[in-house]
């Protein structure tokens, strides 16, 4: 790593990888169940993860505008239903999504200023190290909840 982005990116990269494999061999049943007291799925942190993506960077960040999804249609400012699952709600589904969305967050991390403020109003206090920063403690935190999540599963140990 030579550059803060290039650190900064590397960090993210390695959380997301440590969220992602946790899925690795399992079933949609399997990766969609709550084997712990929280409500928590492996499959319902990815699609999280995913959508998350897609709303620091594409919306937060560079300002796109995509109607019918959030903002405009918060509900709450609760996040719950990020994790809610159904039938539609496969691996597969939310792999495909989840790499779509990381390969546009890295796009705009690779394009723009680290100091650029986001475009989009309510953060524009925030800058794409900021969004960064932020992705890399929501990342890691959620890859810690699929670390304890598949060890209740199947005893799998470790990223």
């Amino acid at each position: 790593m030579t550059t803060e982005r290039d650190a900064l990116c590397a960090f993210l990269d390695k959380q997301r990888a440590a969220l992602t494999g946790r899925l690795d061999g399992l079933t949609d049943a399997q990766a969609g169940s709550t084997p712990t007291a929280s409500s928590l799925s492996l499959l319902g942190l990815l699609k999280h993860a995913g959508i998350w993506e897609r709303r620091w960077f594409q919306v937060a960040v560079e300002g796109t505008v995509f109607p019918g999804e959030w903002p405009d249609t918060a509900k709450s400012d609760s996040n719950d239903e990020d994790f809610v699952l159904d039938a539609s709600d496969t691996v597969e589904r939310w792999r495909t999504y989840h790499a779509a969305q990381v390969a546009q967050s890295r796009r705009i991390a690779t394009t723009r200023s680290l100091d650029a403020p986001c475009a989009w109003p309510p953060a524009e206090d925030r800058t794409l190290r900021w969004v960064l920063l932020h992705m890399i403690e929501e990342t890691a935190r959620h890859a810690g909840h699929a670390d304890i999540i598949r060890e209740t599963l199947d005893g799998t140990r470790g990223v």
